[in-house]
Order: C-alpha cells, then sequence, then structure tokens
C-alpha cells in the first residue's frame, strides 16, 4: 500500500468533516489523484509562459485598440 494511500486512511479517521469531505471529492477522480502523486510531470513551464499574457490581456481588456496590445506582446517575447 502506498504511504498516499495510507495517508487517505488516516485522514478519513480523524473524523473531522473538512477533511472527510476533502477526501472524498478526492476519491471521485482517484486515478488522477493517485497520476499525480506517483509522476514527477509538471506544467509549470507551460503556465510559467502563459501569465505573463493574460496579465497582459487583463490589464488592456477594454481599454485599449490593438496596436497597443501588439506592441506590449511584442515586448514580452524581445
Amino acid at each position: 500500500m502506498s504511504s498516499f494511500r495510507r495517508w487517505v486512511e488516516k485522514a478519513e479517521a480523524t473524523g473531522l468533516e473538512a477533511i472527510g469531505r476533502f477526501v472524498r471529492h478526492l476519491r471521485k477522480d482517484w486515478a488522477a489523484v493517485e497520476n499525480a502523486v506517483r509522476h514527477a510531470w509538471s506544467n509549470g513551464p507551460v503556465e510559467g509562459h502563459i501569465n505573463p499574457l493574460k496579465m497582459l490581456k487583463r490589464q488592456l481588456y477594454g481599454r485599449a485598440k490593438f496596436v497597443l496590445l501588439s506592441a506590449r506582446s511584442l515586448a514580452l517575447t524581445a
């Protein structure tokens, strides 16, 4: 038995409602949770590139024309 499964069983045994609710939600997609714990894969580098673009979009949404948006986005890639 994995240490994660043991942790889940101990968490359920605490009797605390919030932890029990958390574990119930984990069990809804148990295969995905186990894979996330087992594998050392991360989408952090992808999110690191997307985040500045999303921030730029939020800053300029509704306040600037396409010319300013393209100038700001080109500055991010340079």
